[in-house]
């Protein structure tokens, strides 16, 4: 599909959203119909495609991204905007952003709207734009990576989940069981601008999100929304004193710039002793191996963003 400008001709597209069926059910159902009411009919083609499992949702969304549409639309919270923009990134393919999830950080960065209505309106009336993804060993993510700690917690939520039932308390305990298991502190190398830089620490945050980042009282937002990462390393080496660091981080509460050291780059290199660690890319977790090569990779994915230039997340929360 040729466009003589930025702006997005939806009326002549071949249009695919991505969702995953698997959350609750009245609410999928809600939402399948708003999409069939208000967004099919200003389609060129419409297709929906729904995973059962998060887990099959990097695939799908490659196997979509491969089926020629012109605009791929990931409906869900972070996990799925990272997983189509993963299989979108360094492609002409548009993506558009509709936020399902509880923070909805990517949906807040680009302004395109945190709640449905106003994200279907940017679909509507959207243009075409380049944004920046984060890269590690060729994995993409949107908001952070984190090594150590974090994605302990992770793993110790996600079985303490699976007993208990999702609640802020099972939440909050899982960073505390994950943090008393806490054997020793990473000894770690940073390589950056060419030079190597030794830490121990039991936490390192990769930001990518500007959002946030000022959300969790850090700086580093300018940075990354001038291209670059703010990466975080917790001064804290043992379980007591990084409770307090992860539960900022793990929770979304503000953090001290007092507890970490920060490091800004758009590239970076990180070595472990331990060849394979766990992790923890925008929700979700994964194995990778040692050493981890993060880089910014700019104007890589094509989004969909307001027509009019105005940021619809600012306008929520300036109604709210």
């Amino acid at each position: 599909m040729q466009q003589n400008s930025n702006v997005f001709d939806l009326g002549r597209a071949r249009v695919c959203v991505v969702m995953n069926r698997s959350s609750g059910k009245k609410k999928h159902r809600q939402l399948v119909e708003l999409l069939e009411k208000r967004l099919a009919p200003a389609c060129g083609s419409y297709q929906l495609r729904q995973s059962r499992k998060g887990a099959d949702l990097p695939g799908l969304a490659r196997q979509v991204a491969s089926e020629g549409f012109d605009l791929v639309i990931a409906a869900g919270g972070d996990g799925t905007q990272s997983a189509v923009a993963g299989a979108l990134a360094g492609t002409d393919v548009v993506m558009g952003v509709l936020p399902g999830g509880t923070f909805n950080y990517f949906a807040r960065d680009l302004g395109v709207g945190e709640v449905m209505d106003d994200a279907l309106d940017t679909l509507l009336d959207g243009r075409v734009d380049a944004t920046d993804v984060g890269d590690i060993n060729d994995l993409v993510f949107l908001n952070n990576v984190s090594l150590g700690a974090y994605p302990q917690i992770l793993k110790t939520r996600e079985g303490i989940y699976k007993r208990w039932g999702r609640s802020r308390i099972a939440a909050y305990w899982s960073v505390l069981v994950a943090l008393r298991r806490l054997r020793r502190p990473m000894d770690l190398v940073a390589h950056v601008d060419g030079r190597d830089r030794e830490y121990t620490s039991a936490l390192v945050f990769v930001a990518r999100s500007a959002y946030q980042l000022d959300s969790f009282g850090l700086e580093g937002a300018d940075a990354i929304r001038n291209g670059k990462f703010a990466v975080l390393i917790a001064k804290a080496r043992q379980p007591l004193p990084l409770i307090r660091s992860a539960l900022r981080l793990a929770m979304g509460h503000s953090a001290k710039d007092s507890d970490f050291d920060l490091i800004v780059t758009d590239r970076l290199q990180m070595r472990t002793p331990k060849a394979r660690q766990l992790v923890a890319h925008d929700g979700e977790k994964t194995p990778l191996r040692s050493p981890f090569d993060l880089k910014v990779r700019h104007g890589a994915l094509k989004v969909l963003l307001p027509a009019d230039g105005r940021n619809k997340t600012a306008d929520a929360e300036g109604r709210a």
